[in-house]
């Protein structure tokens, strides 16, 4: 299956991070990126049938290199770890809407969905957008199908006290401390030995994206 054979070359790679090695096995990366490029190709056209914002996305537009920046980084390693694409309108991967995030890392595969790392401005917009809507948001977050993958916002970089501008006592404050409103689901160890994977993924996909029209409300009224 395309996954274990991506997953393989990954493991392989991450044990020998460097040109030489990664010079001999051209013809594995070559391979394994044509083989993610299809899921990320087969992951827009059914993504699209559920938000049309998406139908318009190339490959080209989602998928983020393997090759890493490391002009400022103590790590020198030459190479991601991983394959990924961030799955949204207006800028594929460089896009500041909310979108559709897959990760394929050998025991770290995950998706995830929603805004990650906005810029100041954005961010406060949005945290003030979950003060002002937030019986919406919660509708949206405490549905079923979305409980059923997602039970909570990505904590990373999140604040230990209430933002500036909003009241401590907020009954939901936790939300508004958020650096980040993005949702992630690891991907169970069956999902990536299922032959209907992409269609399970769109499942997946598909439950978050009430989340992304809420929040891309915001995005698009700051642009």
């Amino acid at each position: 299956m395309k996954i274990n054979h991506i997953l393989n070359f990954l493991s392989d790679l991450s044990k020998h991070n460097n040109r030489e090695w990664f010079a001999l096995n051209k013809d594995r990366y070559e391979q394994t990126k044509s083989d993610f490029e299809q899921i990320c190709a087969s992951l827009i056209e059914a993504i699209s049938h559920f938000d049309d914002d998406i139908k318009h996305l190339t490959v080209k537009d989602v998928v983020f290199r393997i090759y890493r920046d490391i002009r400022f980084s103590y790590d020198k390693t030459p190479y991601k770890k991983h394959y990924a694409a961030f799955i949204a309108s207006e800028g594929g991967r460089k896009s500041l809407r909310g979108g559709y995030y897959v990760h394929l890392e050998p025991d770290n595969s995950f998706v995830a969905a929603g805004v990650w790392c906005p810029p100041p401005e954005l961010l406060k917009a949005l945290r003030r957008s979950v003060y002002d809507n937030i019986e919406e948001l919660k509708a949206i977050i405490d549905k079923p199908e979305f409980r059923l993958y997602f039970d909570k916002f990505v904590e990373d970089d999140k604040l230990k006290t209430a933002p500036k501008g909003f009241p401590k006592d907020f009954p939901d404050i936790e939300l508004l401390k958020l650096k980040h409103y993005m949702v992630e689901y690891k991907m169970p160890d069956r999902l990536l030995t299922d032959d209907n994977f992409v269609s399970s993924l769109a499942d997946v996909f598909k439950a978050a994206q009430p989340l992304n029209a809420f929040l891309n409300y915001t995005v698009d009224d700051m642009q």
